[in-house]
């Protein structure tokens, strides 16, 4: 194989793994693989998830966010509250320095109320994040693009559309 050949493979390889990645950046904050479970089009909630990290000297706070998609959309967080696991909308979520804070199934997460589509399968919708610092940040959320589960970890017990109390 000739030598430009070889670089227009390892351009096509560099690329490939920058669209795969599915990164955000804002200032220091790195954002990670937004992604959504799919739902059936009935479905009047949904989920979001994904992963900050704060690279910088200073902490930030995520403050709240939006999508197109939803008529509002929340931060909520899970609590085991006497034996039961309850949901409640958390105002802030302070990132410091050197921290990563995931959103996760059955843990942190984005709630997205109303739906004005569908998650479809292998679809994508902009989520707009609005951070103290770093300012409105919009990133692109994958519909059915799970995060694998750490080695050795259960799955959450989550469907993904939630009920609240």
């Amino acid at each position: 194989m000739t030598l430009a050949k070889w670089g227009v493979m390892l351009t096509a390889v560099l690329i490939s793994a920058q669209l795969s990645a599915h990164e955000f950046k804002a200032g220091d904050l790195h954002i990670d693989h937004p992604w959504s479970r799919p739902l059936p089009p009935v479905a009047p909630t949904g989920a979001a998830y994904l992963r900050i990290e704060n690279h910088g000297q200073t902490a930030d706070s995520l403050l709240g966010v939006r999508s197109p998609i939803a008529e509002y959309a929340q931060m909520h967080e899970h609590l085991h509250v006497d034996g039961l696991m309850k949901m409640q909308q958390t105002e802030r979520v302070d990132i410091a320095s050197g921290q990563t804070v995931i959103f996760e199934p059955g843990g942190l997460h984005i709630m997205l109320f109303d739906l004005r589509e569908p998650l479809v399968s292998g679809d994508e919708f902009p989520l707009t994040l609005d951070f103290e610092k770093a300012g409105a940040v919009e990133v692109i959320v994958k519909i059915g693009e799970e995060v694998p589960e750490p080695a050795g970890s259960e799955p959450p017990h989550d469907s993904g559309a939630h009920q609240h109390h």
